[in-house]
């Protein structure tokens, strides 16, 4: 009796946090227009708990999509132009001596944008290496380490980066460590010519619609719980084990995969589709993931965990087709 009690519990809040992600979704479609994919794969990425690569050309709406999000998540936000001066302390924060009026002295500590429930990186890749790799402990850890303190991160803690194609001027590559960090990689595109048109339409009148909150960080936090109560099909298991070991070079692997490859995702990409596939169901109304929507998110989970090979990108390769035989092979 008890577990069909759990069960029918577990049902309800499924069922409600769906009709509240629902209203969520709505509110951010009232400011960004013709991005339905990027918008599902970015509340995926927060109901998931964990943090978005958004890839597009400047002037696609990207920071005005993660601003949106942060007052439709109910998130305090905070924002990082990233620079080639950019400093790890511009990010984490850092020590000032200061004197009181006894004259005596003493470090005091500055935190930095980090410090909130939702960063933007703002064009990560324009920034040094260095200063990329500053986010990483806090990314994984949810905790920053300043002088030999170990200082935790608020709770949810995200991070919603923006990153211009590499083949543009001042970028730098994003290291595979930092990637992988990375839940999913979000590619934002073109709208079509009637989003472009309500867009011009909307944004360019006296008034401009306004996003308006729907959670708050506690039920975000809340939601990524019941997510991971979701239970999940032995067939859909299945097929993200295929799908992620098959991304693998191997010499009895898929061939398109054995040729055009130098390296696959790790575990890390598992467990991202594991979860990601949860959180769509929940947002889509449904009550558990099928292997649709494995296949849905093969590509933003795998394509910044896996590289191709020199002479496969020589010879005009692109990801997108490795991961279409990918998915391919499991149906």
């Amino acid at each position: 009796m008890g577990e069909v009690s759990d069960a029918d519990s577990l049902l309800a809040e499924i069922e409600t946090l769906g009709a509240r992600l629902q209203m969520a979704r709505e509110s951010v479609g009232r400011v960004i227009f013709g991005q339905e994919d990027v918008v599902e794969q970015t509340l995926i990425t927060l109901l998931s708990g964990g943090h978005v690569l958004l890839v597009g050309v400047p002037g696609l709406g990207k920071t005005k999509l993660v601003e949106t999000l942060g007052t439709v998540m109910g998130l305090g936000e905070r924002r990082v132009q990233f620079t080639p001066d950019l400093m790890p302390a511009d990010i984490l924060g850092s020590e000032v001596l200061e004197e009181d009026a006894q004259g005596k002295r003493a470090f005091r500590f500055l935190p930095g944008p980090i410090f909130c429930q939702l960063l933007m990186a703002d064009e990560i890749n324009r920034a040094s290496p260095r200063t990329q790799s500053a986010l990483l402990q806090a990314m994984q850890e949810r905790k920053v380490a300043i002088g030999g303190r170990i200082l935790p991160l608020p709770e949810p803690f995200h991070v919603l980066a923006t990153q211009n194609p590499i083949e543009q001027e001042g970028t730098y590559p994003l290291p595979e460590a930092q990637l992988d960090r990375f839940l999913l990689e979000v590619e934002v595109v073109y709208p079509d010519e009637a989003a472009e048109r309500a867009m011009l339409l909307a944004t360019t009148g006296a008034a401009e619609a306004k996003p308006v909150p729907v959670l708050t960080g506690a039920e975000l936090v809340a939601a990524q719980s019941l997510i991971r109560r979701i239970p999940v099909g032995e067939q859909v298991v299945d097929a993200i084990l295929k799908l992620v070991r098959g991304a693998r070079p191997s010499e009895d692997g898929l061939r398109e995969v054995r040729e055009n490859l130098a390296w696959g995702p790790g575990p890390r990409a598992a467990q991202a589709l594991m979860l990601a596939t949860r959180a769509r169901a929940v947002l889509d109304g449904r009550l558990s993931p099928s292997v649709e929507d494995v296949l849905a998110l093969a590509e933003p989970v795998l394509r910044h965990r896996m590289a191709l090979s020199f002479s496969a990108r020589a010879d005009g390769v692109k990801l997108s087709e490795v991961i279409a035989a990918l998915k391919a092979s499991i149906g």
